[in-house]
């Protein structure tokens, strides 16, 4: 490690830090849960946090085996602090603050890293700042970082591990450092096994590049660190395993992991080169200088590997390990989702930063790649400058009128305004031939997020989470004798979650309606704060708009007892929906909630 004047490394962290704190905690807790899965960690989490049960994640009386408990940990955590329901009104702040602050260190030890050990010639304060920016800014760590699931926590941990195991490798100390293997055992327990063989491909890809790996093997201490990180991570497994069972290996390992790797699940099947496509969108819009950063890195590694090549300049070739482990492993698997590419972005906002070194110089490299970046940004403004057209294709249901609401809103002006504004201070710096380009461009751009991204929060919390909590509140309001609540159509755990009850969910069909009177007789479930009288005369129930207009749902008794957006809140008689349901089975329709899992967490 090159000995650095300490001044200058906390003003690069203090950049980083307040870069960071923009993008990931700025108005964090302003807006409620989005549906469908956020609410279901933050249901569980605040279970764990007010029964004292730590161990096992419950939602809605059912077990949620699908993620170990780390995230659910750190959630209830954040709600188990003095006065919680005072400084975080809508719950989202406590379950989103795991993801952010994830997220926010990572940026940190991205830039630290590229600080203390400057890669080749380059030995600029930018270049760290540069990285930092571009692993925060990306599309995909903004959305996910302040969404309350466990995939930015991921990200962070394991991206901190891997960076932490090159810094071991790279490092003169003898020191037996074995915080790597303590943050690859707190991934473990984040997403479970993933984490270590997205490790065990990038270190044992990057080793096999090396002459000397026999001693960097050394330098991270196999044996000892995973003793570690099997101490570290394990034990939950066990003691979980021990207390449920077969129904938590069949979930958790089975279906959570074997099953979604081998096989397609919630009808997620993609292409083989999905990620080569998602790769694109998460860099965006400086998508052009990962793929020069790829191949300046393959280049100096062949360059290199006919020299004997200082460890401490391997970051990027240790980084294009890390992003390919990641594009083969989650390529192979036959369930694919965009948050799978989370873990492999700090690895190409390094490789990104190895474009800002080499394109210093003003060469054609130089004018080609800023001419493609900035037909990028101009296509960007054009998008917005003809929304009409693509505004008049949005047809989400829970928000009918949200083409019109963008427009009424001034979004799409500002956003118009914005990336055109951009496109037109790129030219002008392209055209003044400036080194510091892209630095300066990630600067406007997270402006331009703050100035965009709140609106478009808070206009679609307001249109499709604000009526939910609305009918949450009237709920809790005149519920009477612990009557049962139902939702038919549109399925929001997010209910359950402001409701603070148990709540059966079924589709709008006929075979629906058969469940969920069988269900009221048979399935009984409760959890440590709601206790449903099963036995009460009348239940509530939450319908869609969409659903109401069907026949069967229409001829049930029912009293209105108010509607938000969308949902309608109805009381209606037991009697009435058994009567209604024997209608049915005489006409030969038949339940099948028994056949399937239902409201599988």
């Amino acid at each position: 490690m090159i000995v650095l004047n300490s001044k200058k490394r906390l003003i690069n962290l203090l950049i980083v830090l307040v870069c960071g704190i923009i993008i990931f905690i700025l108005d964090l807790g302003s807006t409620g849960l989005v549906d469908e899965t956020p609410p279901l960690f933050a249901a569980a989490a605040r279970a764990m946090s007010e029964s004292g049960d730590w161990l096992t994640p419950k939602v809605n009386g059912i077990f949620r085996f699908d993620k170990p408990p780390l995230i659910y940990w750190l959630m209830g955590f954040f709600y188990s602090l003095p006065n919680n329901e005072i400084w975080d009104i809508f719950g989202t702040l406590s379950a989103r603050l795991p993801s952010a602050l994830a997220s926010l260190f990572l940026t940190l030890m991205i830039g630290d890293t590229l600080f203390c050990w400057p890669q080749k010639s380059d030995r600029q304060i930018l270049t760290p700042i540069v990285a930092s920016l571009g692993f925060a800014l990306s599309p995909l760590i903004i959305i996910w970082s302040r969404t309350a699931v466990s995939d930015a926590l991921l990200t962070g941990t394991l991206g901190i591990s891997l960076l932490l195991f090159w810094r071991r490798m790279a490092s003169d100390n003898n020191d037996q450092c074995i915080s790597a293997w303590v943050f690859l055992g707190f991934a473990i327990l984040v997403k479970g096994p993933v984490a270590f063989v997205l490790v065990l491909l990038t270190i044992t890809s990057f080793l096999f590049c090396q002459k000397n790996w026999k001693i960097l093997l050394s330098k991270i201490n196999p044996k000892k660190g995973f003793l570690i990180t099997t101490l570290i991570s394990i034990p939950w497994y066990i003691l979980e395993l021990l207390k449920e069972g077969k129904p938590f290996w069949d979930n958790f390992f089975g279906y959570h992991n074997f099953q979604r790797y081998t096989s397609v699940v919630n009808n997620h099947a993609e292409p083989f080169w999905f990620f080569i496509y998602i790769m694109i969108l998460a860099s965006l819009p400086f998508t052009p200088f990962l793929y020069h950063g790829i191949f300046k890195t393959f280049k100096d590694f062949f360059k290199s590997s006919k020299e004997n090549c200082n460890v401490t300049e391997t970051l990027y070739t240790y980084s294009l390990c890390w992003l390919t482990s990641v594009l083969i492993f989650f390529s192979l698997s036959a369930t694919k989702l965009p948050s799978y590419w989370l873990p492999a972005i700090p690895a190409a906002a390094l490789l990104m930063s190895n474009s800002f070194i080499s394109l210093k110089n003003i060469n054609k490299s130089y004018l080609y790649f800023w001419i493609f970046n900035i037909l990028i940004l101009f296509g960007l403004s054009i998008a917005f400058f003809f929304s009409n057209i693509w505004l008049s294709s949005i047809n989400d249901p829970e928000m009918p009128n949200l083409a019109s609401e963008l427009i009424s809103s001034g979004i799409i002006f500002k956003a118009k305004l914005f990336f055109s504004s951009f496109t037109l201070i790129a030219i002008i710096l392209f055209s003044l031939k400036s080194k510091n380009i892209l630095l300066y461009l990630q600067i406007l751009l997270l402006i331009g997020q703050s100035y965009l991204m709140s609106p478009i929060r808070k206009l679609a919390d307001t249109s499709r989470q604000l009526p939910l909590r609305n009918i949450s509140k009237l709920i809790l309001d005149i519920r009477e004798g612990r009557e049962t609540l139902a939702m038919i159509g549109i399925r929001k755990p997010s209910l359950h979650y402001y409701s603070r009850q148990i709540v059966f969910y079924e589709p709008n069909t006929e075979e629906g309606l058969i469940n969920l009177s069988e269900r009221l007789n048979t399935d009984r479930r409760e959890n440590y704060e709601d206790q449903p009288d099963y036995e009460y005369k009348s239940l509530l129930l939450v319908i869609d708009e969409y659903s109401t207009r069907r026949k069967l749902w229409s001829k049930i008794n029912h009293h209105k007892l108010g509607k938000f957006g969308i949902y309608n809140l109805w009381r209606i008689q037991k009697s009435d929906l058994k009567k209604y349901s024997r209608f049915l089975v005489k006409s030969g329709y038949k339940s099948d909630w028994e056949n399937r899992k239902v409201e599988k967490f």
